[in-house]
């Protein structure tokens, strides 16, 4: 799977998590990929979809639910998983801890689902299509 991590969550989570599944998965953030840039939603997610089979996991609930965002994520036919509000607000390790407890559904989802966006739950290991 290769995972894009936007700048609503931590360079440090796409770095750890870079390091724990390196050589099975490819995983970076915003600020690695596009450098310290501001991109517009408008920008980074069309080029995702041009470089094909990227997944993203984002803090920006908007992305799925406002019209423009959500129609743009969909026609670059990317996969995304956000994080509730609730998973937002935990501490790092317990945010990273929640992302690793429903990893192997998000690889499964990413392969068989495109498009796709998907809400992260707090509990359990099923996600809410949005």
């Amino acid at each position: 799977m290769k995972l894009f991590i936007d700048n609503n969550l931590p360079p440090r989570l796409a770095r750890g998590l870079a390091a724990l599944f390196e050589g099975d998965h490819e995983v970076v953030c915003h600020r690695d990929k596009y450098g310290d840039t501001h991109l517009l939603d408008e920008e980074w997610i069309p080029a995702l979809g041009v470089e094909g089979d990227w997944v993203v996991l984002s803090g920006d609930l908007n992305i799925a639910r406002r019209r423009p965002q959500r129609e743009l994520f969909f026609r670059s036919r990317l996969v995304g998983f956000f994080p509730r509000a609730a998973v937002m607000e935990l501490p790092l390790p317990k945010k990273t801890a929640r992302i690793l407890t429903v990893w192997d559904r998000m690889v499964g989802l990413a392969r068989d689902v495109r498009p796709g966006v998907f809400e992260l739950q707090q509990r359990g290991e099923q996600f809410r299509a949005l």
